[in-house]
């Protein structure tokens, strides 16, 4: 099990910028890592994930060309770059990992994820 820290959200204009990082108690080559978010009186939904080898990566269509994931196994961390901001981003989002055998799967369900982290708020104002 891992423990995952998400921080960098926080108020930006829409057409902004915000880049999040997630930082990994342990040593995350063998996890693949997702994004998240929970907006309120809304479902969490998939944002981004990427693959063991960083050289997969899939996106929600709402975010497509706007985000960014990408991770460094160095430092046991993931990043979700976030531009042309838009009020609709506005949720709390999470860091997620799950072990996999694959360098190249990703996973968007939810339910794919075993480590969670506690969120970090993005508000988006028009």
């Amino acid at each position: 099990q891992v423990q995952l820290v998400e921080s960098g959200g926080g108020l930006v204009q829409a057409g902004g910028s915000l880049r999040l990082s997630c930082a990994a108690s342990g040593r995350t080559f063998t996890y693949v890592m997702g994004w998240f978010r929970l907006a309120p009186g809304k479902e969490r939904d998939f944002v981004a994930s990427i693959s063991r080898s960083g050289g997969v990566t899939v996106y929600a269509d709402s975010v497509k060309g706007r985000f960014s994931i990408s991770r460094d196994h160095a430092n046991n961390s993931v990043s979700l770059q976030m531009n042309n901001l838009k009020p609709d981003d506005t949720a709390v989002y999470f860091c997620a990992a799950s072990v996999t055998a694959s360098i190249v799967e990703v996973f968007t369900k939810a339910e794919r994820y075993r480590d969670w982290g506690q969120g970090t708020q993005v508000t988006v104002s028009s």
